[in-house]
C-alpha cells in the first residue's frame, strides 16, 4: 500500500539497543513512557477489578514493564517497515514515528481529571488511539504519494458531506412524522437514519424480528468498540469512516497495479463523490463491505490466497453479496499457470469465503430453525426471489400507477442507477479482467433478482470495478466533466435528503 521499495534505505540491523537508540534518547524515552502508560492503563482496567492483592502487585510490574517493552518492539518493527516502504532513513523513521506515541502518555488524564461517566477512562483511551492512528497516517502522507492523495480526497469529500448534512438537519429539519432519535445531540443524530437504526439496535439488544436480515459483522464491531467509546453511534461512525479510508487505499493500489496511477487517482475521486457516497460516512455497512471486497481482490491479484480468503470470509459476514467473491477467487486461482501442480492447497482458501455465510446461517438455524431466515424475512420489504426482469417491470408499474411524485422520483432513480451499472458493464467490460467482469455482473444480477430495485444506488456505490471503467474513460476531459457534473449535484441532494429523513436508497 505504499511507494516502491528503495533498497538503499533499508536499515542495516545492528544490536537491538543500538537500533532502539538510533533516533536518540528523547524518542526512545517517549515511546517507553507511552508503553508504560498503556501497561498501567491495562492494569487498572483489567487486573485491579479482580480484587486480588498478589495478582494486582504482580500485574502492575508485568503490565508497566511489559507495556514499555511491547511498545518499543512495535516502534522498532514499524520503523523498519516504514523506512523500507517510504524510502526514509531508519533513524528518521523512528524519530517521526515516536511522535505518534505521545498521545498515550496522556492516558494518565483518566485518573487525574474528574471523569463524568464510567466510560471516561476508555473514552480517553479511544481518543489517544485515534490520535495515534491519525498521526501515523499524516506521517505516511508526508512521505508517500498514494497515502497523500487518498487522504486529500477522503478529507475533502467527507468534510463537505458532513457540513452539508449538518446544515440540512439544522436549517431544513426532519421530514414530517415521528422518527427514531439515536442521539440527543443533533450533530450526531444525523448519521443514525434508516438502516443505521437496525445496526445500532442489533449492537445494543441483539437480533430481534426483521433485524436478522442484516448480517452480523458490522453490529458486532459496533458493540465491541462501543464498550470502549460508551456510545454505539460514535463507534459505528468511527468504523465506517476508517473503513472507507482504507478501502480507498486498497482501491488505489489495486487499480494502480492493473492500469496506472492516473486511473487509480481518478477512481478514488469518483467513488468519493458518487451520488450515494453519503452512506460511506453513516452507520451503514457500505464502507466496511467496500474495504473488505477491494482488499480481497487486492490479495487475489497478489496471489496471497489465504489472506484473500480470510478477508472474503469477513465480507460474507458483512453482506450476503460477499459470498460472490468466491467466483473471482476461483477465476484468479485458475488463471495461474500450473496452479494445480504448484500450490493445490491454496485453492482451499477460497472455501473461507462461503464459510462466512455458513457461520451466519448456522446461527440462524439455532436461533430460528431456519438457516435462510435472512432471505425469507426480506418479504417484509416486498422482496423475494424472481427473474431479474421482474424487478424492472415492477419499478415501471409503480411509476405508472403512482399517485405521489415522491414515488415516481424514487423509482426513477432506482431504474436510472440500475441502467448506469448495466450500461457501464456493457460499455467497458473489455477494460476489465475476467474476475472483475464476473464479480460486477453477479453483483448487478443478484439484487435485480429480488423482484425490486430498492436500494440500487447503494448497491452501485460499492461496485468498485465500475470505477475502474469510469476512470479509464475519464482520461478524456469531456467524460471526466460529465462524471463530475452528474455526481456532485446528486451527492449534495442525496446528503440533504438523508439528513432530513427522506428515503434515498
Amino acid at each position: 500500500m505504499s511507494a516502491h521499495v528503495h533498497s538503499s534505505s533499508a536499515p542495516a540491523r545492528g544490536s537491538l539497543l543500538g537500533d532502539l537508540l538510533a533516533a536518540g534518547p528523547v524518542p526512545f524515552a517517549l515511546v517507553a513512557l507511552a508503553g508504560f502508560s498503556l501497561g498501567f492503563f491495562a492494569w487498572i482496567s483489567l487486573v485491579v477489578p479482580l480484587h486480588d492483592a498478589l495478582l494486582s502487585e504482580l500485574g502492575l510490574l508485568v503490565g508497566t514493564l511489559g507495556g514499555a517493552a511491547v511498545a518499543l518492539g512495535i516502534w522498532l518493527g514499524y520503523a523498519r517497515y516504514f523506512s523500507r516502504r517510504a524510502g526514509a532513513t531508519f533513524a528518521r523513521s523512528m524519530r517521526y514515528d515516536a511522535a505518534t506515541w505521545v498521545p498515550f502518555i496522556f492516558l494518565w488524564l483518566a485518573y487525574v481529571l474528574p471523569v463524568a461517566s464510567t466510560h471516561g477512562g476508555s473514552r480517553i483511551f479511544v481518543v489517544c488511539a485515534t490520535l495515534f492512528c491519525v498521526g501515523k497516517v499524516l506521517i505516511a502522507a508526508r512521505f508517500n504519494q498514494t497515502v497523500r492523495e487518498v487522504l486529500l480526497d477522503f478529507v475533502a469529500t467527507r468534510t463537505a458531506i458532513i457540513v452539508i448534512a449538518e446544515l440540512a438537519a439544522v436549517i431544513i429539519g426532519q421530514r414530517a412524522g415521528t422518527h427514531v432519535q439515536e442521539s440527543s445531540h443533533l450533530l450526531l443524530n444525523v448519521w443514525g437514519r434508516w438502516d443505521a437504526v437496525h445496526y445500532l439496535d442489533i449492537a445494543t439488544h441483539g437480533y430481534q424480528g426483521t433485524d436478522m436480515a442484516f448480517f452480523p459483522l458490522f453490529p458486532m464491531m459496533i458493540r465491541l468498540l462501543g464498550r470502549l467509546v460508551g456510545n454505539h453511534l460514535i463507534a459505528g461512525l468511527l468504523i465506517s469512516n476508517a473503513s472507507f479510508f482504507f478501502g480507498l487505499l486498497f482501491l488505489y493500489k489495486l487499480l494502480e497495479h492493473e492500469y496506472d496511477r492516473a486511473v487509480a487517482r481518478r477512481a478514488i475521486f469518483y467513488v468519493s463523490i458518487f451520488p450515494s457516497a453519503v452512506f460511506f460516512s453513516a452507520v451503514y455497512t457500505e464502507s466496511l463491505f467496500f474495504m473488505l471486497t477491494v482488499a480481497s481482490f487486492y490479495y487475489m491479484r497478489a496471489h496471497r490466497w489465504w489472506m484473500a480468503g480470510a478477508i472474503g470470509f469477513f465480507a460474507a459476514m458483512t453482506r450476503v453479496e460477499g459470498v460472490l467473491l468466491a467466483v473471482p477467487f476461483l477465476i484468479e486461482w485458475l488463471s495461474q499457470r500450473g496452479a494445480f501442480k504448484r500450490n493445490p492447497i491454496s485453492l482451499l482458501a477460497g472455501g473461507l469465503i462461503p464459510a462466512g455465510l455458513v457461520v451466519y446461517m448456522a446461527y440462524l438455524w439455532v436461533l430460528r430453525a431456519d438457516p435462510l431466515y435472512f432471505s425469507h424475512v426480506q418479504i417484509h420489504w416486498d422482496r423475494h426471489l424472481a427473474p431479474p426482469w421482474v424487478s424492472v417491470i415492477n419499478a415501471f408499474a409503480k411509476i405508472a400507477h403512482a399517485t405521489q411524485g415522491q414515488t415516481v422520483a424514487n423509482q426513477s432513480l432506482e431504474v436510472a442507477f440500475t441502467a448506469l451499472m448495466i450500461g457501464v458493464l456493457i460499455g467497458g467490460w473489455k477494460l476489465l479482467r475476467p474476475s472483475f467482469i464476473a464479480y460486477m455482473a453477479l453483483s448487478i444480477l443478484i439484487p435485480m433478482s429480488t423482484s425490486s430495485l430498492m436500494s440500487m444506488p447503494r448497491f452501485a456505490l460499492v461496485l468498485f470495478p465500475m470505477y475502474g471503467i469510469l476512470a479509464r474513460w475519464g482520461d478524456k476531459p469531456w467524460v471526466n466533466n460529465l462524471i463530475l457534473a452528474f455526481s456532485l449535484p446528486l451527492l449534495g441532494l442525496f446528503t440533504v435528503l438523508f439528513a432530513d429523513w427522506y428515503w434515498v436508497a
